[in-house]
């Protein structure tokens, strides 16, 4: 279940409906899917993109969307803290962004224009589409990350990062 966070007002929302009216009104997709299966850490790519095809496959044909691949980060990730740095720095992308959250968490961070900088905290079962050209960052944690997550594109070479180079995410780290 998402958690909704504006530091600078102290506003943080967990209802879902809530957070999901907050993220429509700055267009910003989020919906829950159901999450029955668990995967251990074995779990291929393809047990894993075939026990969603109900829910992806739709959603990928309804949004034009062509290939979806699934990412694993963990306490063992190689070179993790590199990782973690690229993901930290403020950036935009040429097209959506979009995860959903088979196990384990991430913050997604956004700062748009005329809105306060916040934050989601997405857990199992949710998804978010961070839209294209989006000013954000992601934090899988400093410490013992877990994101199990399905990534969805149009095209692949659309998820190249573009840094701001704004320094913006140094005022939240």
């Amino acid at each position: 279940m998402a958690i909704l966070t504006v530091p600078d007002s102290s506003i943080q929302l967990f209802e879902p409906a809530e957070i999901k009216a907050f993220l429509d009104r700055v267009g910003v997709y989020f919906d829950q899917w159901s999450c029955e299966v668990v995967f251990d850490d074995q779990a291929t790519q393809e047990e894993i993109l075939s026990a969603y095809a109900k829910d992806l496959e739709p959603f990928m044909a309804q949004g034009g969307y062509k290939s979806a691949d699934v990412i694993s980060i963990h306490s063992q990730t190689p070179n993790y803290s590199d990782l973690r740095a690229k993901f930290l720095a403020e950036h935009t992308h040429d097209e959506d962004e979009i995860r959903f959250f088979v196990d384990g968490e991430g913050l997604f961070w956004f700062h748009l224009d005329n809105e306060p900088v916040f934050n989601v905290l997405c857990q199992r079962g949710d998804l978010i589409s961070v839209p294209t050209g989006t000013k954000h960052w992601f934090d899988a944690g400093p410490t013992d990350p877990f994101v199990k997550a399905i990534r969805i594109f149009s095209d692949t070479s659309g998820w190249t990062p573009h840094y701001t180079h704004s320094g913006k995410e140094q005022q939240y780290l």
